[in-house]
């Protein structure tokens, strides 16, 4: 009896042993720049003896390979103008769900000139930074089941003398907005690792033309290991005038201090302030403190709850694909408009509640919110060089900004975005809400200022981004459709993934191969905005001329960005 019992006993242990052994694991992971950026279409490859698992990162530098069978693996990524990245030995035990996170290096920063420092303290252990961060949160929530999770991170070395620099050569046509790139411009950006944790930049956008025109940025920032990750921001701006404006020489300037900071508290609730004092001269000399913050809720693991106050238009170039691309003096600020031929800043109000549920591939969000501005910064085309008191022209782009007065509304926004494949993105967004607008057709310029008016309008916009697997090439094609005539977008201060430019638009990034001596990678980059000329309006301005009041002014622009 005993004898049969033993077998019995062994049986079963067996047949549970392969049970499990036939059980497999998965892994999944982010992967990043040595700047914190995620890298799309990323190729990840789970290597063992002559067998390959080949994967792709999608928009948010994720990925995930599932049914792997137990066993060792190499886990090794690639992208172009990076060096590839391996981890050795991951071991996968049955059932096991490990998540991998790791970070490609351009040859220049991997040539570091001292060794990494030992690190003393463990209180900000890779591990818990992964656990702790509301980035790498969702890669906790790929796997829904109760099965056991295994965080493995990469060991980070001394970043205190990792330096990165980019330069950015472009050309492109006029009327990109007020303070729009002219013909010619270079952006460039500097940046050097200090304190392990802190960074210091250096960056800005130098135009040449008629005088000097551009913009530099200096800033610091500081990682700490509770999440708390501070910046404070210098910036100084200056754009040329026409002369019959202020007189010979005479130009606009703009100096801005800005800190932020972010805090994660019980890894539910993540905040968000800061705020901006701005200063612009002149003629004569006005200020404005611009505060933001935004508290987030996550009720459960895929739903969202955001409340948000903002006083200035997202800047939604991260978003858009645009982070490598030089900016224009137009996503820079101060929006400013003349009133009697003195400067007036654009005031802002905008309060937002959203929800947002993810569900699968999908992504759902429903936004009410509020906005109240005066002083609006309507733009128009045109060639307008008189001095005239409500008019603040830009000799660079042959645009200019006037005065709408005041304007307030609310409105709602719905947002559907689906993953169509691991580098295919499409997101729709519906929104309603108040814009500027002319209440009737005006002839000439004073008959425009007494028809400006608030409207209801609807906006729809489809946007599609992804990554070509061969050439690499990043793309991003969207459109927005608005029921009327309007000379403000709907939902002005849209800070969703379903934001987009008015009319027509397209932003291509390619890779271009460059020869391996060099410690860098070269792209080009085509940027174009408001492509078909859409929603212009006629108007006669005062020294008679024919001008045009736009939404989205027109723009073609391309370049060159290096970077090492």
């Amino acid at each position: 009896m005993t004898r049969k019992l033993a077998c019995l006993a062994l049986l079963l242990a067996v047949s549970l042993q392969a049970c499990a052994a036939g059980r497999p694991g998965a892994i999944t992971g982010t992967i990043r720049d040595s700047k914190g950026a995620p890298q799309m279409g990323a190729v990840v490859e789970i290597l063992t003896g002559s067998s390959v698992l080949k994967v792709f990162t999608d928009a948010q530098g994720r990925y995930a390979a599932a049914d792997v069978i137990p066993g060792l693996y190499h886990v090794r990524v690639t992208a172009p103008a990076f060096l590839p990245s391996v981890r050795e030995n991951v071991s996968v035990t049955p059932g096991a769900h490990l998540v991998i996170n790791l970070t490609l290096n351009t040859l220049f920063e991997a040539a570091q000139f001292l060794p990494g420092r030992p690190r003393i303290s463990q209180d900000d252990d890779d591990w818990k930074w992964t656990l702790r961060s509301a980035a790498n949160r969702p890669i906790l929530r790929v796997f829904d089941d109760d099965s056991p999770i295994a965080v493995v991170s990469e060991a980070k070395g001394n970043d205190d003398r990792r330096l990165k620099a980019r330069v950015v050569f472009l050309a492109g046509s006029d009327a990109d907005g007020f303070g729009g790139a002219p013909a010619m411009g270079t952006s460039f950006d500097l940046e050097q690792s200090i304190f392990s944790a802190g960074t210091l930049r250096f960056n800005g956008d130098v135009g040449y033309g008629n005088g000097p025109a551009g913009v530099v940025r200096a800033s610091y920032s500081h990682r700490f290991s509770n999440g708390s990750s501070p910046e404070f921001t210098f910036t100084a701006r200056r754009f040329g005038a026409p002369d019959t404006l202020a007189g010979p020489g005479a130009a606009l300037e703009a100096f801005a201090l800005s800190a932020t900071d972010r805090a994660v508290i019980a890894d539910v609730v993540e905040l968000d302030y800061g705020g901006e004092l701005q200063t612009v001269q002149f003629g004569q000399r006005v200020s404005a403190f611009r505060p933001f913050g935004s508290v987030a809720v996550h009720v459960t693991p895929n739903t969202l709850v955001q409340y948000r106050y903002s006083t200035s238009e997202p800047d939604m170039r991260s978003a858009k694909g645009y982070d490598t691309a030089p900016a224009d003096l137009s996503e820079s600020g101060p929006r400013m408009s003349l009133t009697d031929g003195q400067p007036a800043l654009e005031r802002a109000h905008h309060h937002e509640i959203s929800v947002s549920q993810r569900l699968g591939r999908n992504n759902l969000q429903v936004a009410w919110f509020t906005d109240q501005i005066a002083n609006p910064a309507l733009v128009g085309v045109g060639d307008v060089t008189a001095g005239f008191d409500d008019l603040l022209p830009d000799v660079y782009s042959g645009t200019f900004t006037y005065n709408g007065g005041s304007f307030s509304s609310t409105g709602m926004r719905l947002v559907y975005s689906r993953r169509l494949a691991s580098d295919l993105t499409a997101t729709l967004d519906y929104s309603y809400g108040g814009v500027v607008t002319l209440d009737r057709l005006a002839q000439d310029w004073e008959s425009m200022q007494s028809s400006l008016a608030t409207a209801r309008r609807h906006a729809v916009s489809a946007k599609i981004a992804g990554t070509l697997p061969r050439s690499k090439t990043r793309w991003i094609a969207s459109y927005k459709w608005t029921s009327g005539d309007a000379l403000t977008p709907v939902d002005l201060f849209n800070a969703s993934p379903g934001q987009a430019d008015p009319f027509f638009n397209l932003f291509v990034r390619q890779p271009i191969p460059t020869s391996t001596l060099l410690p860098g990678h070269l792209e080009a980059l085509v940027d174009l905005r408001n492509l078909l000329a859409q929603g212009y309006l006629p108007v006669i301005a005062p020294d008679g001329q024919a001008v045009y009041l736009v939404q989205s002014a027109r723009s073609v622009r391309g370049g060159l960005a290096f970077t090492f």
